[in-house]
């Protein structure tokens, strides 16, 4: 079972990635600790530490908000992303063993598996779907061993997934054959081709980001 501060800090961050709150949107702590039935203490703790994964903005005599969103910001997230994951690539095929590919295919056929669209807002994912995809490319990078790639790396792709819950209604997301681009990942993976990996993973991160360009963000009125 989950300790109260690690229950809590996994309830906001999903809240935060399900869209829970508007981009903006102040996060106070009295209403947290309700909600997720513990101290506003752990609550603040809680907050300060996504603040250090980019979910939470912590601006000084204001309080805690949910990140606005800037599209700049996206293209130049992903290009780090990119140049993060290549490194974390060549890495992970260099220490990945047999153990790691099997765990991989698993990993991959789980996702191909899951339901990827909600059937009642079939704009968004489901959980079953989210949870495979952030495994596998998570397990993608694992072997490469080193946390400060993987804490960056796994900051940088929640932050995508915010930007992409708050993204306007796309053909291009509809269309897209993301079955296909995993399919490729994973190949590249099992025969230990790091360069191609690293250029599959910018291919396929540059489309979604391309998407969400492309689509814009909502418009909240918040703003």
């Amino acid at each position: 079972m989950a300790k109260p501060a690690e229950a809590a800090l996994s309830g906001i961050r999903e809240a935060i990635l399900d869209g829970a709150w508007m981009p903006g949107e102040r996060l106070a702590p009295p209403h947290l600790a309700q909600r997720f039935s513990t101290s506003t203490t752990v609550i603040r703790e809680s907050l300060t530490r996504l603040s250090g994964e980019g979910l939470v903005a912590a601006i000084p005599n204001r309080g805690f908000f949910v990140p606005e969103l800037n599209l700049q910001q996206l293209q130049d997230q992903t290009e780090l992303r990119c140049v993060t994951e290549e490194l974390a690539v060549n890495l992970a095929i260099a220490r990945g063993d047999l153990e790691w590919e099997s765990a991989l295919i698993a990993t991959h056929y789980r996702l191909s598996k899951a339901p990827r669209r909600q059937l009642d807002n079939p704009e968004q994912f489901t959980p079953e779907w989210g949870k495979a995809h952030r495994d596998f490319h998570q397990l993608l990078l694992a072997p490469c061993a080193c946390p400060p790639i993987l804490e960056l790396s796994a900051n940088l792709a929640n932050s995508t997934l915010l930007y992409r819950r708050w993204a306007a209604a796309s053909q291009g997301a509809t269309h897209r054959n993301v079955e296909a681009e995993h399919e490729a990942l994973l190949q590249a993976a099992l025969d230990r081709d790091a360069p191609t990996l690293a250029a599959r993973l910018r291919t396929h991160y540059e489309a979604s980001a391309k998407i969400i360009l492309d689509a814009g963000l909502l418009k909240l009125d918040i703003f």
